[in-house]
């Protein structure tokens, strides 16, 4: 199972991302680290490093791993928590980037008072664009739970294996790598207390 958590900083993305995009898409996207850098300010992951880290492996995850080229659905991989987790408006949302990029975040976006189990269930109705920003994010976040409490590592996996899981069967590598993540960490939880 490849990790992915090269590119903690726009220097380390900046190279494989000019490879891979043309460059109208590498100036779009180092906009977008720089609004979400702004936006999310002094935000930790909960390892305690900083929150741009966890937009750009999720980057990496969309463009070295699932190969993803479509500018919309990369630029919202890098916004895809600044509805949620800033003060950061749908409105300059779609002024900076443009409506099609804050559907995509709109739809990764928990509402507010809404259960996540039932935001997690509503993507499988969305949009097979959104989902591969969801895809994304996710992996970021998994593919390091090993460093998180085992209590939340148990609960994780399970949200994980029962609500985003079935959203990678269509998107072939996304299902792959999930499914290398999964069987040892199958074994890993089953070994923590209920």
């Amino acid at each position: 199972m490849k990790i992915f958590t090269s590119w903690m900083s726009w220097g380390q993305a900046a190279g494989p991302l000019a490879e891979a995009l043309p460059s109208q898409a590498v100036t779009r996207l180092r906009e977008a680290v720089r609004f979400a850098r702004t936006q999310h300010g002094v935000q930790q992951r909960p390892t305690g490093r900083p929150y741009v880290e966890h937009l750009l492996e999720a980057l990496e995850v969309a463009v070295a791993g699932a190969q993803v080229r479509d500018p919309d659905v990369l630029t919202a991989v890098v916004l895809h928590d600044v509805l949620e987790d800033t003060a950061c408006t749908e409105r300059e949302l779609a002024r900076r980037f443009g409506a099609d990029v804050t559907g995509l975040v709109r739809w990764v976006t928990r509402p507010a008072g809404h259960a996540k189990a039932d935001h997690l269930a509503a993507l499988a109705k969305a949009p097979a664009q959104a989902v591969l920003v969801k895809l994304a994010d996710r992996v970021s976040k998994v593919q390091e739970l090993q460093r998180l409490h085992w209590r939340f590592q148990k609960s994780y996996y399970q949200e994980t294996v029962s609500c985003i899981v079935p959203l990678a069967a269509p998107h072939p590598w996304f299902a792959e790598w999930y499914e290398e993540w999964r069987r040892p960490w199958a074994r890993r939880v089953a070994r923590y207390p209920d």
